[in-house]
């Protein structure tokens, strides 16, 4: 393949689910691609299929240790995205992002790269508006046991914008609502993977709460396509910009298809719901629809027949 606009692309947290799937798209659009991570919440088997590829470099790094490469595109990833993994090194969670993002904008400031952050939909906390716009300033705790996912991702928003402003730095900023897909980590905690798992091992498949709490499934192919078009958007759409599927499902619905997709004979069995879960969690994309002309395209049960096959390979091995 020929390729004349050929970019020097760096993703950090590249070994993780997301990021993973992002090199994938990057090297069939011909862009070099460094792979960036600390292997925390990330893994080597997630990109070794990639190690033979000669546009790609795995780099073990920890972003919050300044990094002097030379790339045109700068992806930040870099962040353990799950309350197991987030929870379990809290202060060194809000390192992450907060001094990832110095780390990644110097980077950026210096080389003149273009720089995106992948946000999310935590900094919308425990919305009081539904479903939620980007103009929605949130509702979260700042002190509560998944603060340090939330706030850190805000304050690296923070900083991401205000580099633009005194710094004229060309930024993107997208948040990302629930996304599933091959390649999650079987023991992540969030709730697809845990669903899936536990109905092909024929456990007990555990709900919080009551069921009716809602999420909106976004299935990764769809996540990483709005990725790429954020980034090749004009320079002065900075975001931040709703990335998630607008259809939503309560726990209870996600549930009970898992099961029957998977043919399994789980029985569901209900927990009290964790401090700070958000009753509802559902992107208004409309922005997405206007400037990068991107909407969902895989349905909630083709994206967990996908998923359910991966984890079914993954069990067997």
């Amino acid at each position: 393949m020929k390729v004349t606009n050929r970019k020097r692309v760096l993703v950090t947290g590249g070994a993780g689910f997301l990021g993973s799937h992002l090199c994938e798209k990057l090297l069939t659009q011909g862009h070099d691609v460094i792979c960036l991570d600390n292997f925390y919440s990330g893994t080597k088997d997630n990109v070794v299929h990639l190690l033979s590829n000669p546009h790609f470099e795995m780099l073990r790094h920890d972003v919050t240790f300044p990094l002097y490469v030379e790339v045109d595109e700068i992806y930040n990833l870099a962040c353990p995205a799950s309350p197991v993994h987030y929870q379990r090194d809290p202060v060194q969670t809000t390192k992450t992002s907060v001094h990832g993002a110095i780390n990644m904008l110097g980077l950026a400031k210096r080389l003149k790269a273009r720089i995106l952050q992948a946000s999310t939909s935590e900094v919308y906390g425990d919305p009081e508006v539904h479903p939620q716009p980007e103009g929605y300033w949130g509702h979260v705790n700042p002190i509560g046991i998944r603060s340090c996912y939330d706030e850190g991702k805000r304050c690296a928003e923070t900083l991401f914008f205000d580099y633009w402003r005194q710094h004229a730095l060309p930024i993107k900023v997208v948040r990302i609502f629930n996304t599933y897909g091959p390649r999650m980590h079987p023991n992540d905690g969030r709730v697809v993977s845990n669903f899936i798992v536990q109905a092909l091992k024929g456990e007990n498949i555990t709900i919080y709460g009551d069921g009716s709490q809602t999420r909106s499934f976004c299935y990764v192919d769809d996540l990483i396509e709005a990725f790429v078009r954020m980034m090749a958007s004009s320079e002065e759409f900075t975001g931040p910009v709703n990335i998630g599927n607008p259809s939503e499902f309560s726990m209870l619905q996600l549930a009970e298809t898992i099961v029957r997709l998977t043919g399994s004979s789980s029985k569901l069995i209900f927990q009290p719901l964790p401090s700070d879960d958000p009753r509802q969690r559902q992107p208004n994309i409309s922005l997405a629809k206007e400037k990068l002309d991107w909407a969902p395209q895989v349905a909630l049960e083709a994206g967990l027949s996908k998923t359910i096959e991966y984890f079914q390979s993954r069990l067997q091995a």
